[in-house]
């Protein structure tokens, strides 16, 4: 770029795009300096080496801006474990740990798990998946229905309703 152009003599295309041909560097340097542009090497394997009268902080800045564009939000699945005898405080407290992540426009597993004498009472389990439900119907859909999984666990999963 500019100075540190050592080779001569080169092509140089004009920042319209017209091929003003060969030419010294210095001359070639002095024409973009003139236009208050930059002269900009862009092909040096070519012989004679093509070079470009252009504005380069603004080709570096669209670049930047071009690389950078818009962030994009992964859907991440977000899983929150329960059991049969969880307190009604602690279920509430889930409950709003689920909202923050479905108004993040995170997926969110919610997972009741039943050990020994607990896994006859499947109902309760059920009731509190419901409940969830119920309390987060506002933000969220059921993707998939409260159901046993591997015989010690009930889940249901929530999708963040679109807006």
């Amino acid at each position: 770029m500019n100075e540190r152009i050592r080779i001569s003599p080169i092509r140089v295309v004009s920042a319209t795009g017209e091929m003003l041909g060969e030419m010294e560097t210095a001359i070639a340097l002095r024409m973009a300096q003139d236009e208050g542009l930059d002269l900009v090497e862009v092909s040096p394997e070519a012989r004679p080496p093509v070079c470009r009268i252009m504005n380069y902080g603004k080709v570096i800045y669209e670049r930047q801006k071009k690389s950078s564009g818009p962030k994009q939000h992964k859907t991440q699945l977000k899983q929150l474990r329960l059991r049969a005898k969880t307190g009604q405080n602690d279920i509430d407290v889930k409950i709003r740990q689920a909202r923050d992540f479905l108004s993040r426009r995170d997926k969110v597993k919610i997972n009741v798990m039943f050990k020994g004498r607990e896994n006859a009472h499947h109902e309760r389990g059920m009731e509190m998946l419901q409940e969830v439900v119920k309390k987060l119907e506002d933000i969220a859909t059921v993707e998939q229905a409260p159901r046993m999984e591997s015989g010690k666990m009930m889940s249901v999963m929530l999708t963040p309703i679109k807006h």
